[in-house]
C-alpha cells in the first residue's frame, strides 16, 4: 500500500503495522489537518485533534482472522443487528482480509457485499476466499488513500470495523462513502472504545464516541442509534443529516 522510507515494521498488539512512509513527509495539507512529531503508533498527521494511526498492513491477515476473534468482540451480534434486507448493497471499507465481508454476504443473497481495502493483498486474499466459499456476490475493490471508488448513491450500507482510526485521508475518504450512499443509507462504526482503559488496544487504535461523532459531522453525518452491545468496542450508526 504504502512505500517504506525505513526498513523496519512495527508490530502492536499482535498486528503488523506498516513503518512510516513517503504519505507522512511534509506535504500541503488542507486546513483539516495538520503535521507534528509522529508518535510510535501513529503517522505525525492530526485530524480534529486526533493523530492517525499507521496502517495494519496485509501481513496480520491471521490476526484478522483468528479463531477467537467471536469470543473477543461477538461479530455475529454485529450481524444480528445490522437490519439488512436480502437485496441490500453493503460496502464493508477497509475489509483487510474479508473477515466481515464474509460474514455480511449470507445476509444478501439478493444484494451484494462490495469489499473496499487499499492494499491488493487483502484483495487477493478475498478473491481466493470468494471462490473457497463460493460467493459471487462479494465485490473486491481497490480503493484510494483519498476515494473509496463507491458508485455515486448505489450503497445501502456502509461497515467499517476498526479501520477508520486508520485513513491517512479521513476527510477524503468519509466524502467519498457519503457520496455512495443511498439517500436512506446508513453508516455503522466499530471502533474499540478509546474511554475505556481496560480495551488493551494501542490508544491510537481507539476512539471515543465524542470524537467519532465530531468527525462524522464534519462530513454531513449525523448519529441515529447506538447499541451498547460488544465487549470492547463502539457500534454506531450514522445517516446523513
Amino acid at each position: 500500500m504504502h512505500r517504506a522510507l525505513v526498513p523496519s515494521v512495527i508490530c502492536l498488539a499482535g498486528l503488523i503495522m506498516l513503518p512510516l512512509t513517503s504519505q507522512d513527509a511534509p506535504e500541503p495539507l488542507p486546513d483539516h489537518y495538520t503535521l507534528g512529531p509522529a508518535t510510535r503508533d501513529g503517522i505525525g498527521k492530526f485530524y480534529m485533534g486526533r493523530e492517525i494511526a499507521r496502517t495494519v498492513s496485509a501481513h496480520a491477515i491471521g490476526w484478522l482472522e483468528r479463531r477467537d476473534r467471536e469470543g473477543e468482540e461477538k461479530p455475529s451480534l454485529v450481524m444480528e443487528n445490522l437490519g439488512l434486507e436480502p437485496t441490500d448493497v453493503v460496502a464493508d471499507i477497509g475489509a483487510g482480509s474479508g473477515y466481515f465481508t464474509f460474514l455480511l454476504a449470507p445476509l444478501v443473497p439478493e444484494g451484494k457485499v462490495i469489499s473496499v481495502d487499499i492494499q491488493e493483498e487483502m484483495l487477493r486474499f478475498i478473491e481466493a476466499k470468494k471462490k473457497l466459499k463460493k460467493a459471487p456476490n462479494v465485490e473486491p475493490l481497490l480503493g484510494t488513500l483519498e476515494d473509496t471508488r463507491l458508485p455515486e448513491g448505489s450503497v445501502d450500507l456502509v461497515l467499517m470495523v476498526d479501520a477508520y482510526h486508520e485513513f491517512s485521508h479521513p476527510r477524503e475518504m468519509m466524502q467519498s462513502i457519503v457520496r455512495g450512499l443511498k439517500p436512506d443509507g446508513q453508516v455503522v462504526l466499530l471502533e474499540y472504545r478509546g474511554e475505556d482503559p481496560e480495551v488493551a488496544i494501542k490508544p491510537l487504535h481507539k476512539m471515543t464516541r465524542d470524537q467519532v461523532v465530531k468527525e462524522m459531522e464534519a462530513v454531513g453525518l449525523k448519529l441515529v442509534k447506538s447499541k451498547d452491545l460488544l465487549p470492547i468496542q463502539h457500534f454506531l450508526f450514522f445517516e446523513k443529516g
